[in-house]
């Protein structure tokens, strides 16, 4: 990192800020599972990618399934060098473009309309929140084998392995996240394609009622962050 990276910590609760003006899908499709990260989730992944691991300030960063942009605009926001969005839906990039506008981060961060599959180049750090398979079996795969192929560092949403009330209540009691084991299939997978789990941590999220055949007000459940290094990398 060179010298004139950004050296201030931008306070969590900025952050959060920032990432709550982000305009959200505008047109949120169920089969390309298009949900927002609230923001609190994602301020959390981008604090630890940044902060912890030092993998945001002067990196360059990729968002694959970038949606409207919050995880790579957050990834600006934070100092990275340059952001890089891909998604295959034209209205995420279009909006993402506008968020990017607001921003007044243009120099900062570009999108690309288009399949993850075209994605080349390298890339420090990836951050995504794939789809977790709900609507196509497995949907999340594809993504962590592209994330392992161009990033040194990825950060990744999962679904939890179950639904844990118990776990649920115990993460909006006693904060923001707490460190659990990684799912032995993801793991196994993850090395398979040559990276390493260094840490999961399992956060609550919730989604507003937002397609037909959603039967609550409010889905509450639990996203695991996966931190994956990629074995034997080096930095670009």
């Amino acid at each position: 990192m060179g010298e004139h990276a950004q050296k201030r910590i931008v306070r969590k609760l900025d952050l959060e800020r920032f990432l709550s003006n982000i305009i959200p899908q505008p047109n949120p499709q169920a089969y390309l599972e298009q949900y927002t990260t609230p923001a609190n989730v994602a301020a959390t992944m981008l604090y630890l990618a940044a902060y912890t691991n030092n993998d945001i300030v002067g990196k360059r960063v990729l968002d694959l399934g970038c949606g409207t942009g919050r995880l790579g605009l957050g990834a600006a926001y934070l100092g990275a060098n340059d952001v890089l969005g891909v998604d295959i839906n034209r209205l995420a990039i279009r909006t993402a473009v506008q968020n990017t506008l607001n921003a007044g981060l243009s120099g900062k961060a570009q999108w690309v309309l288009g399949d993850i599959a075209a994605v080349v180049g390298r890339f420090d750090t990836v951050v995504q929140n794939p789809p977790f398979g709900v609507q196509t079996r497995e949907a999340d795969r594809a993504f962590l084998v592209k994330a392992l192929l161009l990033g040194n560092a990825v950060y990744s949403f999962h679904n939890h392995p179950q639904t844990d009330k118990q776990l649920i209540a115990k993460l909006r009691t006693s904060g923001e996240f707490l460190q659990v084991s990684p799912a032995p299939f993801l793991e196994r997978f993850v090395a398979t394609n040559g990276g390493a789990v260094q840490a999961v941590y399992a956060m609550a999220m919730s989604i507003p009622k937002m397609f037909d055949f959603h039967t609550k007000a409010r889905y509450d459940f639990v996203v695991d962050l996966y931190i994956i290094k990629r074995v034997g990398a080096e930095y670009f």
